[in-house]
């Protein structure tokens, strides 16, 4: 179904007031730098944290998910779900301390924490590293959903979407710098939730479907339901369920999923009021991003296999797009062609906005990197404010131009999603460690980095290419970790230690406390003596029960879908049984924190 007049207008009107944000916050975003990337530091809980769950809702997104369900079933989600792990620890131990650093991005944390020249080389290099190449790839991944999405819904070719998607999402962002960012993500997230809720109730209810009872009997979806994979196929379990949480969230770095925290969810967390609210942003990030949002995505993935069961009957329905284009992700925005006009108009503005609101937070973040930890400190450190600006906005440009072109030579947002899961396997520790272990240093991230990435390059270029066979992507993820995490440590001690007077400083700042700083609390002069009260462990122990809070309520949403309404009041109950817990000990933390500060 093509998009009428109607639908045109619904669409022109949300896209006019990302631009008029655009146009109204550049009156302060031009000020400094402190306004362009971090909004001056003032900003709410609730804004920011609806604004994590805006960026991670990408137009490729729901493509993922369709991706997962159609081959691996509902359980082929813990893949992502097992991030939650990643987000708790953020929410319960690093908001706090990422907002008491005060520093301007996550990459001036390695000035903060580690010394002399490799600090400053790491730095500079993760700047460009991050900043432009690794940021480009990611971009490119969802302006690659965009382009099918388009290609199904709009008719257009991938050229011509990368070219409009690209010219509003650059310009709203270049004006307002991070400040529009969060204003139009919070505009986004409440379209793009309205739309995939409507669209998921809409096409269930098609006639080519039959409803939920049809989609839940139906011979191409009942092997598909289980939450939990089959325990009685260990090759099932073990990389669907079993690696991703045992190894996958503590060892991986993944955008939006770091350990530790980092990228633009530090961006957010440095723009907060405080401690307190970076940390109520971090927790609404999680619970909405893992609880509230993926029924909708998958109610559609399941409805997809009863319409389009493979991936000829897709191409049968799109028979001028190009073979590299029809996998299973396009089944997402395949089933939405179904939808009436207005309706169709409100989800594909909707969608836009997703792509939006994912690459304008990429744009301004990846440019804060080549702005502030590449060009002022490393090229120009004298720099003024208006002209570092000015660069920011060139950088906007630059990386939206380099990200459209490779979207072009991609073709599914699972492929994508593995490559950067392995680019980033075995870093993860380095990140959750180096905040509470005195010898960790810069080498220690540097020979991560880079046998992380000649690993990835080996396994998905080289390894069969010199004809051996093929290793499944979850024990390449293990041997990755394994490799990387046995070359750090050995980096870490056969180089030399950090600087004491940087750790001492580091602790006098962060106060992160705990065992591992021991060897450094016996040489400051004003405190000899580690404080006795220490939050981390009740910390961990929030994290644990905030995560299975979190499950209990996703699960509880499926129950209900699948009509099983006494397991439904099960979950429900665990999960307000672990909220009780959880505001136990929360209390239990602030009166902790309140000895120590």
């Amino acid at each position: 179904m093509s998009l009428n007049f109607l639908d045109w207008s619904i669409i022109a009107f949300i896209l006019l007031i990302y631009l008029v944000i655009g146009f109204y916050t550049s009156r302060t975003a031009g000020k400094n730098l402190n306004e362009y990337f971090l909004s001056g530091r003032n900003m709410p809980w609730w804004l920011l944290g609806i604004s994590m769950v805006a960026t991670t809702f990408s137009s490729d997104t729901p493509n993922l998910v369709t991706d997962i369900v159609r081959n691996d079933g509902v359980s082929g989600n813990w893949a992502w779900w097992a991030f939650l792990l990643t987000g708790m620890l953020t929410v319960f131990v690093y908001a706090r301390l990422w907002r008491r650093s005060g520093i301007s991005t996550d990459l001036e944390f390695y000035e903060l924490r580690y010394s002399g020249k490799p600090a400053s080389f790491l730095r500079g290099f993760r700047a460009l590293y991050l900043g432009f190449f690794f940021n480009i790839f990611i971009i490119a991944t969802v302006t690659l959903a965009m382009i099918k999405i388009a290609g199904a819904l709009l008719n257009t070719d991938p050229i011509t979407t990368v070219i409009i998607a690209s010219v509003i999402t650059v310009a709203y962002s270049m004006l307002g710098g991070l400040r529009s960012v969060i204003l139009t993500d919070f505009v986004q997230f409440t379209i793009a939730m309205v739309g995939a809720v409507w669209a998921a109730f809409y096409v269930v209810n098609l006639p080519e479907v039959g409803g939920i009872d049809a989609v839940l009997t139906n011979v191409n979806v009942v092997d598909k339901l289980s939450m939990l994979p089959d325990f009685n196929k260990p090759d099932v379990y073990i990389p669907l369920m079993i690696i991703p949480l045992a190894v996958q969230w503590w060892s991986v770095w993944y955008p939006g999923a770091e350990p530790g925290g980092g990228g633009y969810i530090a961006q957010r967390m440095l723009s907060a009021k405080n401690e307190d609210h970076a940390v109520k942003a971090t927790l609404l990030f999680n619970v909405a991003h893992y609880a509230l949002r993926p029924w909708p995505w998958i109610i559609v993935a399941l409805c997809s296999l009863v319409v389009f069961p493979d991936l000829a009957s897709l191409k049968s329905a799109y028979p001028d797009l190009p073979d590299s284009v029809i996998k299973d992700d396009l089944a997402y925005p395949a089933m939405l062609g179904f939808l009436p006009a207005g309706l169709l108009g409100l989800v594909a503005a909707s969608l836009i906005s997703a792509f939006m609101s994912t690459v304008s937070t990429h744009l301004n973040w990846g440019s804060s990197y080549l702005v502030i930890d590449f060009y002022k400190r490393m090229v120009e450190p004298e720099a003024s404010e208006k002209k570092l600006v000015r660069l920011g906005k060139l950088f906007t440009i630059l990386l939206m131009v380099c990200a459209g072109v490779l979207a072009l030579f991609l073709e599914s947002a699972k492929q994508a999603f593995n490559l950067l899961l392995q680019i980033g396997a075995g870093t993860g520790l380095i990140f959750i460690l180096r905040w509470f272990w005195w010898r960790i240093n810069a080498f220690s991230e540097i020979w991560a980095m880079i046998v992380s990435f000649v690993l990835a390059f080996y396994f998905q270029l080289v390894h069969t290419q010199l004809g051996f066979e093929a290793i499944p992507d979850h024990m390449q993820l293990i041997y990755g970790v394994l490799i990387t995490t046995i070359a750090w440590l050995i980096a870490t001690y056969a180089t030399k230690a950090v600087n004491p007077k940087v750790l001492i400083e580091f602790c006098e700042k962060i106060n992160p406390g705990g065992p591992g700083w021991r060897h450094i609390q016996k040489m400051r002069m004003t405190d000899p003596k580690p404080k006795k009260a220490w939050s981390v462990p009740y910390e961990i122990a929030a994290m644990l029960t905030g995560s299975v809070m979190v499950y209990a309520f996703l699960f509880t949403t499926g129950s209900i879908i699948y009509g099983n309404y006494n397991q439904a009041g099960l979950l429900g109950g665990l999960g307000l049984g672990m909220l009780y817990v959880l505001i136990r000990l929360w209390n239990k933390i602030r009166r902790l924190r309140e000895i120590t500060s």
